[in-house]
C-alpha cells in the first residue's frame, strides 16, 4: 500500500525567512504533499497582511516547485485552529522548526495539546540549520525598521518588501517647539 503523506509547516511567515525557507526545503523531502499554513495571527501586529504574506510566501516557493527537487509545495492562509485546518487538508503530519531550547518548552505544549485534539496527526519537530537557527520574523522587523541590511536574513523579493513596506509608512518626526 502506497500512503500519499501531507504534512503541514504552520505561522505566520511575517515575513518569510532562509530559515523558513531550510525548513521548507528539508520537510518537503519527508512529505508527498507540503502545505505551508499561513496564519492570520492578528494578535501578533503583523507587518504584511494574510494577502501579502500569502504572496510572498507562494513567490518563494514557486521557484522550489520549479525545481522538481522538493516534491510538491503549496501555501494556503488560514485564521481557524490548527487542527482544523490540517483536518480539512487530510494533513497526517504538522512540522515545526525549533531555533533554541527556548523554542521547545513552548512547541511541546502545543504537541501536546494538538494530540489531545487529533491523534492521528503527528508532530515532527525540524532544528533549524546551523546558518539559521538565530533569524526570526521579529529581528528582521526590528533591523529593517531601523534601517539594517537585511539582506542575509530573507531572499532579496522579500528584503525590497519588507524596506519598501518601511521606508512607506515611515513619517518624520518633526520636533516642534512651544
Amino acid at each position: 500500500m502506497n500512503k500519499h503523506l501531507t504534512g503541514v509547516y504552520p505561522g505566520t511567515f511575517d515575513p518569510i525567512t532562509h530559515g523558513h525557507l531550510d525548513i521548507i526545503k528539508r520537510a518537503s523531502k519527508m512529505v508527498d504533499h507540503l502545505i505551508i499554513g499561513v496564519a492570520q495571527n492578528a494578535g501578533k501586529g503583523p507587518l504584511f497582511s494574510i494577502g501579502e504574506r500569502l504572496d510572498l510566501v507562494r513567490g518563494e516557493i514557486a521557484a522550489l516547485n520549479d525545481t522538481g527537487e522538493y516534491g510538491h509545495i503549496e501555501a494556503r492562509s488560514f485564521s481557524n485552529l490548527l487542527m482544523h485546518f490540517c483536518q480539512a487538508a487530510n494533513a497526517s503530519l504538522i512540522i515545526r522548526g525549533l531555533r533554541a531550547v527556548s523554542d521547545f518548552e513552548y512547541e511541546f505544549q502545543m504537541a501536546g495539546m494538538n494530540a489531545r485534539l487529533d491523534p492521528k496527526i503527528e508532530t515532527v519537530f525540524l532544528m533549524a540549520s546551523e546558518r539559521h537557527h538565530f533569524i526570526s520574523s521579529r529581528f528582521v522587523k526590528e533591523i529593517g525598521a531601523l534601517g539594517g541590511d537585511i539582506s542575509s536574513f530573507v531572499p532579496p523579493r522579500i528584503a525590497e518588501r519588507v524596506m519598501h513596506r518601511f521606508a512607506k509608512d515611515s513619517t518624520p518626526e518633526v520636533e516642534t517647539r512651544a
